[in-house]
């Protein structure tokens, strides 16, 4: 298994246009500073539960119709029950936790594992190392939020990056997207905040837009449409993911820090991070009898 990754990750970096790659597998040192009152290492993970709604989101991914680029369509999703996400992005000494026992990489060289502080230079694959563990120690079910469910979290601090100019003319859409681009200039301070710097928003939920983007589940997507809007072909790629946070970005699941490469389309995030989703034990549970449904169905 372990020559098996190694050779995927060969492959990702002979594959990828730019390696920003990761630390070393050394464990870092001890955490120190003081957590939030809400966000103590070692405890249950603070959750916010948002009832059922709906939420105005534009579809992640490239779209294209004869041959030209178009906008993603803008779509409205309903979620149909709650959804119970963490009120802080995972902090740099819980993401310790996970490396000191054995379930995650070691942090970069250089991020310190400070309670109060987001786990940053974190990949996509690290984030979903540590919530198969925190999973397995709770005893919980936690997972990256699709980007649907981040955008509806994310509430009013959710961009939409829609450029508003006519699809048939590639040039006014080049330039509408050059200046967009021009605008998102890098803050001054990149280095992660304390934990609530950024303000919360009216869900409850903490930096939302402050300087960590977070990873999500989904995948870039590339989706072919004809005239009347149906989609004719997808082609997905898993090595992309959707990160959100000031604005929605692509980035190579395997880059930690976004600065250094990753091919990710327009201004870099300054940091990587995230926060997870529990799921609802009735949730897995029918999803359990489903399957169990099904294996017995197949069997007879």
């Amino acid at each position: 298994m372990l020559i098996a990754f190694k050779l995927k990750l060969a492959l990702k970096l002979t594959l990828a246009c730019v390696a920003g790659l990761t630390g070393p597998l050394a464990v870092a040192p001890l955490f120190n500073g003081a957590a939030a009152p809400d966000q103590i290492p070692g405890h249950p993970p603070a959750l916010v539960e948002l009832q059922p709604g709906t939420v105005s989101y534009r579809v992640a991914g490239d779209f294209t119709r004869s041959n030209r680029q178009i906008e993603a369509p803008l779509t409205s999703v309903r979620f149909t029950r709650p959804l119970s996400i963490m009120k802080h992005q995972v902090s740099a000494a819980d993401y310790q936790r996970c490396v000191d026992a054995a379930g995650c990489r070691a942090l970069s060289p250089g991020v310190k594992p400070v309670a109060d502080r987001p786990a940053v230079q974190i990949s996509w694959h690290d984030a979903d190392a540590y919530a198969a563990w925190l999973s397995r120690t709770t005893g919980e079910q936690y997972r990256l939020p699709t980007d649907e469910e981040w955008a509806y979290a994310a509430g009013s601090h959710y961009k939409d990056d829609s450029l508003p100019v006519d699809d048939n003319d590639p040039s006014k859409r080049w330039l509408a997207r050059y200046e967009r681009e021009s605008n998102r200039e890098s803050g001054t301070d990149i280095e992660p905040q304390p934990s609530g710097h950024f303000g919360v928003n009216e869900n409850g939920l903490y930096d939302m837009s402050g300087n960590v983007w977070e990873w999500t589940s989904t995948c870039f997507v590339r989706s072919k449409l004809d005239e009347n809007g149906r989609t004719i072909s997808k082609n997905s790629n898993c090595g992309v993911r959707v990160a959100e946070g000031q604005h929605r970005t692509y980035i190579t699941d395997f880059i930690r820090d976004a600065r250094a490469g990753g091919c990710a389309a327009g201004v870099p995030p300054d940091n990587l991070g995230f926060r997870l989703v529990r799921e609802h034990r009735s949730w897995v549970s029918e999803l359990a009898s489903g399957l169990s449904k099904a294996l017995s169905i197949a069997r007879s």
